[in-house]
């Protein structure tokens, strides 16, 4: 068996590339490393909200399996240009005091700030930071509170996520998600806040849709809007990763061979060259163990530990071993880890765990040359090209209690020592044996030196610095102790040992002389010797895992190949865009059976599986993914057990589809299984050639491909077989033009087992050899050959029908290429004819290859043949032809004892897909057959081409069967038309061509005065294939007429497929089925659809005469329509952007919403210059040179004669009857501009200074001094009258500048319309038709045209009969009644209202119906030409046209943008309750707290106020009194305050902001010798709060937690509330209740009635009646005094008063008593 490498070439191969494109997309972010918000305070060291984005190590360019998953969406061949673009909306929660947050956003070296905010937790930004990014940047953005500029902040939150997950969500992007701040210096601190942001990352080509934006309500929803993507808890814990590294092997030398002579010479010893380190990065982290000095084989034993949340959101770990230099550190090699294939989220899921295991490293060759040309791949950026070493680690990760006391609360890398591992396997003898069949295609710039080539597989085979010793490798796997070398000596088995004692591994084939097979390639003469190689290595025995890998894929095959089996392409032509497209097991299982087959070897996997599941050296991720396997396999079987045959049908028609689109549950799961798992074994096998002893090319071929088992299910796919492989070029030459010549393609075969199993390694091979063996091995029958020796061989003739191509590549500068195809097989070559000038030839030619040899046994050839390769080449009359492409193709074999017979002879045309490099380049229509000599051949039908020369043609049987056409051609005009030469074109023609017949238009005479035609249609009649999936495409040459007959081409265009223009006569009973079908169906919408509107009406009419009675009736009441005079175009404007009622609002361009409206008239792009590759900046839009504008009709004649006998059939017109005249003709152009949205920043402050600027034929308009200061949304609200020429200015741009002060204005985007084919449409897009027709007003009738005067034109142009209008509201048109509103007054007495029901409802009228452009207003997106394919804005807007020899139209409807509406809103604060106390007193060590209220609106946070204080309450009551008067202005229809205001001093204006209306209160306790302290706070958005409940007592934290069960309040309807509400803090505690009563006047009320700040005058409120403890005790002393003596102490200090007096008394007793009583004693 064959099987090539290419990935391009299987179809199973692409096939399970496209189902895994969601993971795949990663590839693309394979560096990334996070996006990081933190927050940082440095108010009190409080709190700075960073949002980070690292992409350090993006692909410069991938593998070519990396790039197929791409399908040439991106080149990864250099740094991918990306636009990163982070709004940061509002923050809220934010934990910390009275802050000042700034948001920091990081992008590499680049940062910028948005504003900073004052004194808030809940800032509002609504700034965009954007930057371009080559894919290798890192991106950040942060919040810092600073008012001190010499204080640092403190990292209060942080966030962390890939690039790449943003990339793979839905449009690229988050949009108003909430991310959750955490701190990673505090683990127990939980949440740290919330930042709203949208974040988007912007390919070229990618466009990025403004998703439709929800309710403020739906977006306030924190916790269902987190940016998190999806199955990511919102609630993540803190985990330890422990990340441990034990040793390394294979360590190449770091230093070059002159340095290490220089090094011995100097030092005298020769010690190892290497110094290494390993480094680990995850999560923006890095840490690195210990440096091992001088050691191939280091021992390291440490763990490096990372602490981050989990499950994180970085999801890859980059492991590097790096080389210590004084200098420079050089990376040895790199490896990613993917969190997600180490571990399963699901219920019976486990955390990521890992090893201990063997990771393979790849990077660059080991030449030792003092430069790496290829060091890039030693930091894993593309795929590596050489073994570099190897690394035994293991990784854990341990979820953290952040309640335990004693876990450590940093997240800074730590590192330590770790215990040794040595359970990794017992080391077993592998053989590797090789037999290189063919070589050929080998480029031949690599010259005509002798070529060999080398396999390496490890560092074994290296003929450099490879292990060639047996009893070394010994030595050195055997670990630790002797035990396993011994155990090693043991296993080999006594014979083999004895046989092989002398074994020396041929790892390279012997040096050849090239060949010459044409100009481009050379080949090796293997002809019937083919060399071999083999090659002995040690490894721990871990093939399990490459056997359950195995197996895996066996049955993901046979599920394949049962959802594919079976399906045809259609009509005989199958799309063979690869030769292996017959997937291994269709030929061997019958379709109905192919259900069942992978029954057995589920079974045989859980048998073999589990037989070693507990073994000693099975990891615990080894036995998790087994479980996780067995588990999905099961679902899997038991999804595809049917019961019935119509089940199975549905079941794999489900399983097709779903395989398609990768949304069959079992397929997602075969990606995760299916991958190399992520604990490597045996390292890939590299086959290199070489030419004068340097590496030229190279293959990888993964082990577990060519593993060998006695049990065919673990068998690698590739084992024992004949794979093609081609070679490519190492590095970044593998990529872009160079890269794309096939290096070499050969045909190998491969075998790798275990040394003692290698008795059957030749059993694969072709059969017919002899063995050629060493001196040595002469005669020892185990002995592997060094060459083999074909005895029996096969001729063949190759017959290859080329017989045409289509939409190839432009090679040549004029747009065109010179093609012709040269066609491989084995060491042939054959070229068709060159065809000049042309896209699609038609080579019709036949290649026969006469006495091909193939080697080996009849019935493998047939079974099997090599495959064809064919490149397109482009001729040029000077040097080398140019590469256009490649595709691959297997013949189709006849034996010389078969028939040419139906059903497999004569061969079918196929198209196969050409590739260049990893994007399509077109399709080749080609049969091959390879037929068996001597055997009777099938003569070769028909003469030699006379006219060509010697040239076979494709034979009748293989050719498609011919039938008469005729092709009309509308030639409308052309527009647009570049220089060619330097010169204008003057005098264009268009020239068609197709199968070689054509037709020519008429000469424009003119063009800068009329670029239309003056014959509209022309015709011409060919030969073309029955089957319209053969048709050949259709060219457009647009040629200028220049002096003395020159003839110069301007540009072309390819039709490549006729199938939308081919006429098929509609088929008369489904016509008249289809319109007796429809017309009931059409005639109830429309009955409902009117009747249901007016009902809607009425009810309107009966509830403003009516008010709703009972409790809630007020307030339905104020929801209302206002009055009609109140009303504008922006209330029907902003009331169809949910509803699309009144006004289309399309989030999408008119042309997408109705086909570009090419309904009848064509744009064709006309190209001119080769198509760019990767350093080209040639695009397909840079190639237009202008447009060609008409149609085709293509059909069998003759025509039927019920069109050709039609009414007013002009055949002069053909096909197109009915079509407009293309003369002149002046239109009044009205552009409509409503607002932009999402402008691209412009100015360093991250703002713009928009204004409009318009361009039609040579009107230029420029709104400069209307520009809007500071605004990426900015709303216009403009309209602009241009008369124009058709078809002369028929192109209109609308551009959107940035304003400059000093220098030239930039432009922002712009947007193109073509005005013409708008005019034309049959969708009458000239003025979009209302939804109701009005008289006056700002609903009034746009068009100056009546609805019935439309709908009796497009009737008579349609040629329906009608309309006809009847009483009682009815309309006739073609046979079907409308009816219409009867009671709405119309004014004129007329049907206008009947008619305009028709009107929206023509596209159900038979024959002549389509849609009509409904009044509307469209979204464009703005486009900048320097920045290709990235969307940098959009812009809203419409146009009408109106035609100057008609009726003139009214004035423009007035759309000027809304004014804001001034208010003031007045807030009483009463008084508090149950404020919690915060100072104690200083005498009596009571709680206490001086009360005050501060409140401001959002976004005037310089406004606050304050009341007075409430000193020393003792309960937590305040009474205040105090009013609050905030004006502001407002905008009712967006629900936002609008504010003017200078950015800074330096602002050359005002800047206006647009904020949602909330008010903010909060409750301080104030200090007299230190900051006040804040206690707690509530925030009101005044559209939509809680009603204030009625007493203290009945307020409670629900109307702040539970807001979606309680009754909402507005302001705006309610007017006047009262009530009390909750102050509480971050953490949602109680911290008080405020009675407060909010009043909201207009400025007219306002001024009526006036009243005073605070308490003043006028309208003073009352002093608050406080308690006479509240007080300042330093101002009033005696107050003081006796509040602290006679309130408080007044019985103490009676108390002590009376104990003195008491005292007193005894002491003056005691004093006098002696005296007393002597004097009594003496008698004195």
């Amino acid at each position: 068996m064959r099987y090539t490498e290419n990935p391009v070439l299987l179809c199973k191969q692409c096939f399970w590339e496209i189902s895994n494109l969601p993971q795949r997309a990663l590839m693309f972010s394979d560096g990334l490393q996070p996006l990081v918000l933190n927050s940082l305070d440095s108010k009190r060291g409080g709190a700075a909200i960073a949002l980070s984005w690292v992409s350090s190590a993006s692909p410069k360019y991938a593998s070519s399996e990396n790039v197929l998953c791409w399908f040439g969406c991106c080149t990864l061949g250099h740094g991918i240009s990306l636009q990163v673009s982070i709004t940061v909306i509002e923050a809220r929660q934010l934990v910390g005091l009275n802050m000042d947050p700034v948001v920091c956003v990081e992008v590499g070296e680049e940062k910028k700030y948005t504003s900073m905010k004052e004194s808030t937790n809940c800032p509002y930004y609504n700034e965009v930071g954007l930057f371009s990014s080559n894919g290798h940047r890192s991106h950040s953005s942060g919040v810092i509170h600073s008012k001190n500029l010499l204080r640092s902040g403190t990292l209060v939150g942080s966030f962390k996520m890939d690039v790449g997950t943003v990339y793979t969500q839905p449009g690229h992007q988050f949009y108003h998600k909430w991310a959750i701040l955490s701190d990673p210096e505090d683990l127990t601190a939980g949440l740290k806040g919330y930042l709203k942001c949208d974040i988007a990352v912007v390919g070229k080509g990618d466009n990025i849709k403004t998703p439709h934006k929800a309710n403020e309500t739906e977006e306030d929803d924190i916790e269902g809007n987190l940016l998190l993507p999806d199955g990511v808890p919102p609630e993540r814990q803190w985990a330890r990763f422990y990340i441990k590294i034990y040793r390394a092997e294979g360590l190449p030398r770091m230093n070059t061979s002159i340095m290490a002579n220089v090094k011995k010479a100097l030092i005298g010893e020769n010690k190892d060259l290497v110094d290494p380190y390993v480094q680990v990065a995850f999560a923006g982290q890095k840490g690195k163990t210990s440096v091992q000095k001088s050691s191939y084989e280091p021992l390291w034993n440490e763990q490096i530990i990372f602490t981050e949340m989990f499950p994180p959101l970085c999801k890859r770990i980059k492991i590097q071993i790096r080389d210590s230099d004084k200098v420079n550190d050089v990376a040895i090699g790199t490896h990613f880890i993917d969190l997600r294939k180490i571990s399963n989220e699901g219920d019976k899921g486990y955390l990521p765990t890992f090893g201990p295991a063997w990771v393979n490293m790849y990077g660059s060759t080991r030449n030792y040359t003092l430069m790496d040309e290829h060091q890039e791949l030693n930091e894993g950026l593309g795929e590596g090209v050489s073994f570099r070493a190897r690394l035994l680690m293991s990784l854990a990760v341990e979820i953290l209690d952040t309640s335990n006391p004693e876990i450590n609360s940093s997240t800074e890398v730590q590192v330590e020592q770790a215990t040794p591992v040595n359970c990794t396997g017992k080391m077993e003898e592998f053989f590797l044996f090789g037999a290189f069949l063919e070589a050929t295609m080998i480029d031949r710039k690599i010259g005509d030196k002798p070529i060999n080539f080398e396999v390496t597989i490890g560092n074994y085979g290296n003929q450099i610095d490879g292990m060639t010793k047996p009893v070394l490798r010994r030595k050195k796997e055997g670990g630790d102790g002797d035990e396993e070398e011994s155990e090693l000596l043991h296993n080999s088995s006594e014979d083999e040992a004895d046989e092989d004692g002398e074994m020396v591994s041929v790892s390279s084939s012997q040096p050849m002389k090239p060949l010459v097979t044409d100009r481009n390639y050379f080949h090796l003469p293997y002809f019937e010797k083919k060399p071999c190689i083999y090659i002995k290595s040690w490894w721990q025995d871990q093939r399990r895992r490459l056997y359950n890998a195995n197996i895996m894929d066996k049955i993901a095959d046979k599920l394949v190949s049962t959802c594919w089996g079976g399906r045809e392409l259609g009509h005989g032509v199958s799309h063979g865009a690869h030769p292996g497209k017959k997937l291994p097991g269709n030929d061997c299982i019958p379709n109905g059976d192919q259900r069942h087959s992978c029954f057995p070897s589920h079974r045989r996997f859980v048998t073999l599986a589990d037989k070693d599941q507990h073994h000693s050296s099975r990891t615990r991720l080894d036995r998790e993914r087994l479980k996780s396997c067995m588990r999905e396999l099961v679902s899997v079987i038991q999804l595809g057990r049917s019961e019935t045959s119509s089940d199975l049908d549905k079941a794999m028609r489900i399983c097709s589809l779903g395989m398609l689109v990768s949304s069959l549950h079992a397929l997602r799961v075969w990606g995760f299984l299916l991958d190399r798992g992520p604990q490597h074994t045996i390292p890939d096998i590299f086959v290199w050639m070489m030419s004068n002893n340097k590496r030229i090319a190279y293959a990888r071929v993964p082990s577990k491909d060519i593993l060998y088992s006695i049990v065919d299910e673990e068998m690698g796919k590739d084992c024992a077989k004949v794979k093609t492989v081609f070679l490519k070029l190492p590095g970044k030459r593998g990529f872009g033009p160079a890269g794309w010549t096939v290096q070499a393609k050969m045909e190998i075969y491969l075998w790798l087992g275990l040394n003692k199993q290698r008795k059957d390694f030749l059993s694969g091979l072709p059969c017919g050899f002899e063995e050629k063996k060493t001196t040595r091995g002469q005669n020892l029958p185990s002995f592997p050959p060094i060459s083999l020796l074909y005895t029996k061989k096969q001729v063949f003739q190759l017959r290859a029908h080329m017989y045409q191509a289509r939409s190839l590549f432009a090679a040549d500068s004029s747009g065109l290429s010179d093609p012709f195809a040269r066609v491989f097989f084995t060491s042939q070559s054959q070229c068709t004819e060159v065809l000049n000038e042309t896209l699609c030839p038609t080579w019709d030619q036949l290649l026969v290859f006469d006495n091909v040899e193939l080697y080996g046994e009849a019935h493998e050839m047939r079974d099997d043949p090599p495959i064809i390769v064919i490149e397109i080449y482009d001729q040029d009359t000077v040097g080398k032809a140019d590469f256009m492409g490649r595709t691959f193709a297997k013949p189709v074999v006849k034996m010389s004892d078969e028939q040419y017979c139906p059903p497999r002879f004569p061969p079918q045309l196929e198209y196969y897909q050409i590739y260049r490099g990893n994007s399509t380049a077109g399709d080749l229509l080609a049969a091959f057959e390879l037929l068996q000599v001597p055997s009777d051949l099938p003569p070769i039908d028909g003469p030699t081409d006379i006219d060509r020369g010697p040239i076979l043609p494709v034979p009748l049987g293989i050719r498609p069967v011919l039938s008469k056409y005729r092709v009309e051609i509308l030639f409308w005009g052309l527009r647009d038309l570049k220089r060619v030469n330097l010169a204008q074109v003057d005098r264009p023609r268009v020239d068609i061509e197709c199968a070689g017949k054509g037709v020519q238009s008429a000469l424009i005479q003119n063009y800068k005065k009329n670029p239309n035609f003056s014959t509209l249609v022309k015709w011409f009649e060919v030969d073309l294939p029955e089957n319209e999936l053969l048709h050949p495409p259709l060219n457009i040459r647009v040629v200028d007429c220049r002096a003395f007959g020159r003839y110069t081409l301007v540009g072309s265009h390819t039709v490549s497929s006729l199938r939308k223009f081919i006429y098929r006569p509609p088929d008369k009973k489904a016509q008249h089925w289809n319109m007796t079908g429809i017309q009931p169906w059409a005639m109830g919408t429309q009955l409902v659809g009117v009747s249901v509107e007016h009902q809607e009406k009425e009810k309107k009419k009966k509830k403003k005469k009516g008010g709703g009675g009972g409790g809630g009736g007020g307030e339905e009441i104020e929801e209302e329509e206002p009055d009609e005079s109140m009303l504008d175009w922006w209330s029907k404007y902003f009331a169809s952007i949910e509803t699309m009622k009144e006004v289309g609002v399309f989030n999408k361009e008119l042309e997408a919403e109705f086909d570009n409206f090419e309904d009848w008239l064509h744009t064709f792009n006309l190209l001119r210059g080769k198509i760019g590759d990767n350093d080209d900046n040639a695009t397909e839009e840079e190639r237009i040179v202008g447009r060609f504008k008409g149609s085709m009709c293509v059909y069998k004649v003759p025509l039927p004669d019920d069109i050709t006998k039609e009414a007013g059939y002009d055949p002069t017109f053909g096909m197109f009857q009915g079509i407009p005249s293309n003369d002149p003709i002046n239109v009044l152009v009205r552009v409509y501009i409503v607002r932009a949205t999402d402008l691209h920043p412009a100015d360093i402050n991250g703002k713009a200074d928009p204004y409009i600027a318009i361009k039609l034929g040579k009107t230029d308009i420029k709104d400069k001094e209307n520009y809007i200061s500071k605004q990426l949304n900015p709303v216009f609200g403009k309209s602009f009258d241009i008369e124009a020429t058709f078809p002369m200015e028929s192109m209109l741009t609308v551009a959107v500048y940035d304003w400059d002060l000093v220098g030239t204005d930039d432009l922002i985007g712009e947007t193109k319309i073509d005005l013409e084919n708008r005019y034309y449409s049959k969708h009458r897009a000239t003025c979009g038709v209302s939804q109701t027709y009005s008289i006056h007003g700002y609903n009034i009738w746009r068009d100056p045209m009546k609805p019935s005067q439309i709908l009796s034109k497009l009737c008579k142009e349609g040629k329906v009969d009608g309309p006809h209008f009847g009483p009682g509201g009815r309309v006739k048109v073609a046979n079907r009644v409308y009816t219409g509103p009867t009671e709405i007054e119309d004014e004129n007495g007329t049907y206008e209202h009947l008619a305009l029901t028709v009107l929206r409802h023509w596209e159900d009228v038979p024959r002549a119906g389509c849609k009509l452009v409904p009044e509307h207003v469209e979204t464009r997106p703005l486009l900048n030409p320097d920045k290709p394919g990235i969307e940098q804005g959009r812009l809203e807007m419409w146009v009408d046209m109106f035609p100057m020899d008609m009726p003139a139209p009214g004035p423009a409807i007035d759309i000027s943008p809304r004014k804001p509406k001034k208010y003031e809103l007045r807030v009483i604060v009463w008084n508090t309750d149950e404020v919690i106390l915060e100072d104690d007193d200083y005498f009596t060590g009571e709680k206490s707290s001086d009360i005050f209220v501060r409140g401001w609106l959002k976004g005037q946070q310089e406004d606050k106020q304050d009341t007075d204080v409430h000193y020393h309450s003792l309960t937590g009551e305040g009474n205040f009194n105090w009013r609050y008067i905030f004006p502001f202005d407002y905008l009712m229809a967006e629900e936002k305050i609008v504010i003017s205001k200078k950015e800074s001093m330096f602002s050359w204006d005002e800047t206006e902001y647009k904020i949602p209306a909330r008010l903010t209160l909060q409750v301080w306790d104030a200090d007299h010798f230190s900051a006040d302290d804040f206690l707690g706070a509530i925030e009101l958005d005044l559209n939509r709060f809680p009603r204030g409940a009625k007493t203290s007592k009945q307020c409670s934290l629900e109307m702040v937690t539970n807001e979606a069960e309680l009754p909402m309040v507005s302001i705006f309807k309610q007017k006047r509330v009262k009530g009390w509400w909750p102050f509480h803090n971050i953490f949602l505690f109680l911290q008080g209740k405020v009675e407060a009563e909010l009043h909201l006047l207009t400025a007219e009320e306002a001024e009526k009635s006036p009243a005073g700040l605070a308490r003043n005058e006028p309208d003073p409120l009352e002093k608050p009646n406080r308690p006479d403890t509240s007080f300042i005790w330093f101002l009033n002393p005696l107050k003081s005094i006796k509040y602290l003596i006679c309130t408080r102490y007044k019985w103490l200090i009676i108390k002590i008063v009376l104990a003195l007096l008491l005292l007193i008394m005894v002491a003056l007793f005691l004093y006098s008593m002696p005296g007393y009583m002597v004097k009594k004693l003496l008698g004195a």
